[in-house]
């Protein structure tokens, strides 16, 4: 069913919405503009973890250059394990204070970026539903509006959440290194302060141009989203047309756009960091020459020097790290814009607006006065100029005349959807827009042309009716409207689902129940809009007796084009362009043959006769017998009638990452430059800690060689600066094609597996538009934690620890040894914090589906739910599907908390123990000064590889610095992106689970017979036939049919006795359980799809 929204908003917004691509965002600050008292207790908390964590670094290069001292200083004597071992116990006191800082960062910020997200989708969709219809008909529809609170509101959780405590942490390491490196050496810090407005002027480069390609990006998902929204609403119709292939072409356009921006984002972002690298290094090479000339001329020891260069360098890298931390804000910038633009629009019909007349009652006069009014959409056409029209209380007018001449345009200036540009609405004399419009619309019943149900059991939708309505009042109006018949034959009776737009019920029972929600309001003012357009003539006669009860006492509007309906109505009024040509009742208006309304009933007489002749006696004899158990079911029969909000979850089973990675199979050539490039960026952290431990080394020398050995190295690190700037936007660029390629590809494969679905399939509330489409938004925008930068990051660490094994070993395997004993402990912890996260993402992922499939319902129904002032009765259900996800997503951040802080307690004591071990085996003289610097940091690229092919979850690039003081930092940070994996991995489950199921009924199926010309027999041989959701309940038992070629053959029968279940079977939108289906003899399920 098409939504409400209608089509011209839907055209005039893609046109719009080339516009939009110029990048467009908030501050950062008013991200933060929805968050409650609790929110900035949580946030002040957090910022004082993240402080608390971001200082723990600097304070570590104090105790680093201790320890070079201690070893420095005492090679050659007994002390050096007593000076050690005491700088380690001050290392094991850190471990402690950084744990408890780490689990309030972490736990805090994703505890508040939750919060606070559900809040902005709520606000979100509370604003949705308080804007004017006008706003639906211009400026959005509803696959923009899913999009945006599926995909938009995932980049702005992204950028207040755990990464501003990453950021917060970082800017606080940057502060707190500076201010010791002017402790330790203030000349040397001024030097080293130069490479700081190049890194801050090139991240701030990156940010703007990664913003401008992320905005692009998801304008395409976008428009996407709205195709998706589209087909999956009217999959029977797709079906029936066979426009599968029409869908996917559409649908594949937006995602060649969205690839390209991936790839332009992805190579920004490498080349900036790239650029930050080669500053580091570059300010690495000037810190080592001018820290040689710090000692020879200044004093300085060679643990200053260095305490001052790691305390620069981490600092400075802080900087580096903030990258993606800058560029999810940018992207959650310019994802709140439109957003945020949304929540602050002030409607001019608002229904939230408390000011206007509220009255004990009114009386129901209603009047059009002098009227003039064109739709927003279309202003230039003029649909009243000067309408007059009114309706006195307590009488009954009908509005006839031809299609598009204004009569449902009364009913909507009466409900007051629309206000008229010139001229006054008035109800007992008193204009429309004085009134409180929650409470005049509260008066006001409309039962539209087409019915609208939400997704939910019959019982609720009737409901919306009327606040805190009875089980007797609801039974009692559904008794009035003739519902009651089929609901009592369903099993759950009142609380049968009925799907999404009620599909599940037949067109009559979908009015029934519409017809049923309005009486329940008890109205003073009756809106009726073709209200008996779908009923059969029994059910049509004892609705319209109900209808006309209920009217004795009720201003009365009625829009019909079937004019046997109107015939007892008080005055019947024609028009025509917009202008009221005729006036009066039946039988007055019946006494001038010449007249508008006597011309309107001799041409619905004609085509009355012309559809008759076509069951004349003479075709009706050649008519075919039908065979088969009598039975009186319907076709809701088929309908869920369980809670599915009480079902256990289903999970999919985890996916592969072999799997993933075939998919990339025709990126080959470009995955192997990458592998390449990504080997080349690898090796940068073991050459770079080899450097360091020579540097480190150089500066205990003696003053001519200290002099000579700094220059040396100097010109080191600028070349490992130079390859660092190549290998970096090289690496980043290859894997982002393949990375978006393949994101392409499985979106793209989901979407055609989708379509290709048989139509029982949609009829599950799991696969709803609003589920699905939230999962082709979210689901694989979420995947990118396994595959791009992912792969790139685990062949670049592989290569890190293979080179530093062989560096380690061979310096000294006993230390590399005790340092690779105590990897496991940090290997357990996050394995389990990563079990727990996995188990909270899939639930809560799961559940958002349902919450994103009321929003879908009600704003793809906004007539519906604005006439019966339902907006806040649909918020507290959205809010209530939004509860398990907001308590799983609190609980997944203590639990990430937690292993954060316990990843940081158990990489200070690694480094603590591995430090005193180091001393015993100098001590010994099973290894020396240089050795155990060489050593050390070379187990951590081993950990980051193991790590990061158990989760796949890309590092930050700019960890490739001082290699046991940065490798510190990344493994310090690394778990941080357990959740994000997880949500990954739970993410790609879902999306294959849709992949890889086999459509009972595929249209793509090109196997099969075909009839070159069909000559049109048709029978239905024995058949049996349940809908897969019931399948308890059997619609058909052993019916037979035979329909000849050229005959025209009319299933009659009550609403809901199953005509249209034959219909839908031979459009093979369900196959039978048993019996046969043929076309001109040929069984249908023989045939190739597209050739019936």
């Amino acid at each position: 069913m098409a939504d409400e929204n209608g089509m011209n908003g839907e055209n005039q917004h893609s046109e719009s919405g080339k516009g939009d691509e110029k990048t467009n965002s908030v501050p950062l600050y008013k991200l933060f503009a929805f968050a409650d008292s609790r929110d900035v207790v949580l946030m002040i908390v957090g910022m004082i973890g993240a402080i608390g964590n971001g200082l723990c670094m600097p304070l570590m290069t104090i105790l680093f250059g201790d320890l070079i001292d201690a070893f420095g200083q005492n090679q050659s004597n007994n002390k050096v394990v007593d000076v050690v071992s005491k700088v380690a116990l001050k290392l094991v006191y850190l471990a402690v204070v950084a744990a408890v800082a780490a689990f309030l960062q972490m736990s805090c910020w994703m505890v508040t970026g939750e919060r606070q997200a559900a809040r902005i989708r709520g606000l979100y969709l509370k604003t949705i539903l308080r804007q004017d219809v006008a706003f639906f008909d211009v400026e959005t529809n509803t696959g923009e509006i899913i999009g945006r609170m599926s995909g938009d509101t995932v980049l702005i959780q992204d950028a207040m959440g755990e990464k501003v405590g990453k950021f917060i942490q970082l800017v606080s390491t940057f502060t707190g290194g500076f201010v010791i490196a002017f402790f330790q050496g203030w000349q040397l810090t001024l030097v080293m302060l130069s490479a700081i407005p190049l890194v801050v002027i090139s991240g701030g480069i990156m940010t703007m141009v990664v913003t401008k390609m992320a905005s692009r990006g998801q304008s395409a998902y976008i428009k996407a989203a709205t195709v998706v929204e589209q087909t999956i609403g009217s999959i029977r119709t797709v079906a029936s047309f066979t426009g599968e292939k029409q869908a996917i072409s559409n649908y594949n356009k937006f995602l060649v756009t969205a690839y390209k921006s991936g790839v332009n984002e992805g190579t920004a972002a490498g080349l900036g960091v790239g650029v930050v690298m080669l500053i580091v290094f570059c300010s690495y090479a000037l810190a080592t020459w001018f820290g040689g000339r710090m000692i020879l001329e200044r004093g300085y020891t060679g643990g200053q020097v260095n305490n001052v260069i790691m305390a620069v360098l981490i600092g400075s890298m802080s900087l580096g790290q903030a990258s993606p931390c800058m560029s999810a804000f940018a992207a959650g910038q310019a994802a709140a814009f439109k957003m945020f633009e949304t929540i602050e629009r002030k409607p001019e019909i608002d229904p939230y607006d408390n000011r206007g007349k509220v009255l004990e009652d009114i009386r129901g006069d209603i009047e059009l006065r002098d009227v003039y009014f064109s739709y927003p959409a279309r202003p230039e056409e003029h649909i009243f100029s000067g309408f007059y029209f009114s309706v006195s209380n307590g009488t009954t007018v009908a509005l006839v005349g031809q299609s598009g001449s204004g009569k449902s345009t009364v009913i909507s200036l009466i409900e007051r959807f629309y206000d008229p540009q010139g001229g006054e609405v008035l109800i007992d004399g008193i204009n429309l827009k004085d009134f409180q419009l929650r409470w005049i619309r509260g008066k006001i019943g409309l039962v539209s042309q087409e019915p609208v149900l939400f997704t939910s059991s019959i019982r609720d939708n009737i409901a919306y009716g009327k606040e805190d309505a009875t089980v007797e009042e609801i039974r009692a109006a559904a008794e009035l409207a003739n519902a009651a018949k089929f609901i009592n034959k369903l099993p759950q009776g009142l609380d049968t689902m009925v799907g999404e737009h009620g599909t599940q019920l037949s067109g009559g029972q979908k009015q029934r129940v519409a017809i049923a929600r309005a009486i329940l309001k008890a109205p003073r003012i009756l809106l009726l809009d073709e209200a008996t357009s779908a009923l059969d003539a029994e059910s049509e006669r004892v609705v319209q007796e109900a209808l006309d009860r209920m009217m004795g006492n009720r201003t009365t509007v009625i829009v019909a084009h079937r004019l046997s309906t109107v015939r007892n109505a008080d005055t019947i009024a024609v028009i025509r362009r917009g202008k009221i040509v005729e006036k009066g009742s039946h039988s007055e208006l019946l006494k001038d043959p010449e007249g508008a309304y006597s011309q309107l009933i001799r041409l619905q007489e004609v085509n009355k006769e012309l559809k008759q002749e076509s069951f004349s006696p003479k075709r009706s004899s050649k008519r075919s017998a039908s065979w088969g158990s009598p039975m009186n079911v319907n076709d809701s029969a088929m309908l869920d009638t369980e809670d599915h909000s009480e079902q256990p979850l289903k999970q999919p089973r985890e996916v592969s990452i072999r799997r993933l990675a075939y998919l990339n199979k025709p990126e080959l050539p470009v995955i192997l430059l990458g592998t390449i490039v990504a080997v080349v960026n690898g090796v940068i952290l073991p050459i770079f800690g080899i450097l360091v431990s020579r540097v480190i080394n150089t500066f205990f020398k003696p003053p001519h060689e200290l002099r000579k050995d700094s220059r040396f190295w100097s010109l080191i690190f600028m070349t490992l600066g130079l390859v660092s700037l190549l290998a970096c936007p090289a690496r980043t660029y290859f894997f982002s094609i393949a990375g978006c390629k393949l994101i392409q590809r499985i979106r793209s494969m989901c979407f055609e597996n989708v379509v290709r679905m048989e139509v029982g399939w949609f009829d599950e509330p799991d696969n709803s538009s609003g589920s699905i489409g939230a999962r082709l938004s979210t689901d694989a925008a979420t995947i990118r934690g396994l595959v791009g930068d992912a792969l790139a990051q685990m062949v670049s660490n592989l290569a890190s620890a293979i080179a530093g094994l062989v560096i380690a070993f061979v310096a000294s395997w006993q230390l590399a040894f005790i340092i690779l004993a105590l990897i496991p402990l940090r290997g357990v912890n996050e394995y389990v914090q990563l079990k727990f996260t996995r188990g909270f993402s899939a639930d809560a992922k799961m559940m958002y589906e349902g919450a994103s499939q009321v929003a879908k319902d009600a704003v793809g129904s906004i007539r519906t739910v604005a006439s019966f002032c339902a907006e806040e009765k649909v918020m507290q259900l959205y809010r209530k599907k939004c509860d398990g996800p907001l308590r799983a997503g609190i609980r997944q951040g203590l639990i990430s908390g937690a292993g954060f802080g316990i990843s940081f307690f158990l990489l200070f004591n690694v480094y603590a123990t591995s430090f005193y071990a180091g001393s015993l085996l100098v001590e010994h003289g099973d290894a020396t000064f240089s050795d155990v610097f060489q050593v050390s940091p070379f187990p951590i690229p081993l950990f980051f590889t193991m790590y990061v092919y158990s989760i796949l979850r890309p590092i930050s690039m700019s960890q490739v610095f001082f290699a046991l003081t940065m490798a510190t930092v990344g493994i310090s940070q690394s778990s941080s992106f357990a959740p994000d994996s997880s949500k990954a991995k739970t993410a790609a489950a879902s999306i294959f689970a849709i992949i890889d199921r086999k459509s009972k009924i595929d249209p793509s199926d090109e196997s099969g017979t075909t009839i070159e010309n069909v000559k049109g027999d048709i029978e239905l041989r024995h058949v049996s036939f349940k809908y897969p959701l019931r399948p308890d309940i059997q619609i058909f038992r052993d019916l037979s049919l035979s329909i000849l070629a050229g005959q025209t053959v009319a299933l009659v029968g009550e609403s809901g006795s199953g005509k249209s279940t034959v219909i839908s079977l031979l459009q093979r939108f369900y196959d039978p359980d048993s019996g046969s289906i043929t076309l001109d003899g040929v069984e249908i399920q023989t045939l190739q799809f597209e050739s019936i």
